[in-house]
Parts: structure tokens; C-alpha cells; sequence
């Protein structure tokens, strides 16, 4: 079960600049995982000290945000895009 996950750019240097990356996994938890295991240090930019996802990143399934699914537990299938986009600040 093949799982798209875009990189956005801040992130591409832990990917080693892939833009995409693809992995086997059930759930966005096992997807964060499998990535961590490809590219050592991406898990350390999308969750907290608590293994949470971090507050200025956001991950989407198919375009729904996990935050209103159910976070780290969404399930995934074969197919699926997921999207990583850190929050941007400014004024």
C-alpha cells in the first residue's frame, strides 16, 4: 500500500530534495514513521518533544485536515495524498 506524501520546501533538505515521497503505512502515524526511518530527523520537524504533531504544521489527507480526523490515528490507503504545510506568520 503505496502512500504519497508531499514535502514542502523547508523540509526537502532532511529528504534529501524530494518533493514527494512515497511509503507504506495504515495510519499518518506509521507514515511519519516509515519517513523517519527512510529520512532520519523529518519526525523531529513535524511533531513535538510529546510525539504530537507540531502546532505550526499542517497535515492533510486528501486534502482534510487531520486535526478534525482523528490526528496522528487518520487511517491511510493506497493512493492517498498527504500534504505537509507549515504554518506561515507574518504581519
Amino acid at each position: 500500500m503505496s502512500v504519497t506524501v508531499r514535502i514542502p520546501t523547508p523540509i526537502r533538505r532532511v529528504t534529501n530534495g524530494e518533493d514527494r515521497v512515497a511509503v507504506d503505512a495504515e495510519t499518518l502515524q506509521g507514515v511519519i514513521q516509515a519517513m523517519e526511518d527512510q529520512y532520519p530527523g523529518v519526525k523531529a520537524r513535524l511533531c513535538d518533544d510529546q510525539g504530537e504533531i507540531r502546532n505550526f504544521v499542517n497535515i492533510y489527507i486528501n486534502g482534510e485536515d487531520v486535526r478534525f480526523l482523528e490526528g496522528l490515528g487518520s487511517s491511510t490507503k493506497s493512493g492517498d495524498e498527504i500534504s505537509i504545510v507549515p504554518a506561515v506568520a507574518g504581519g
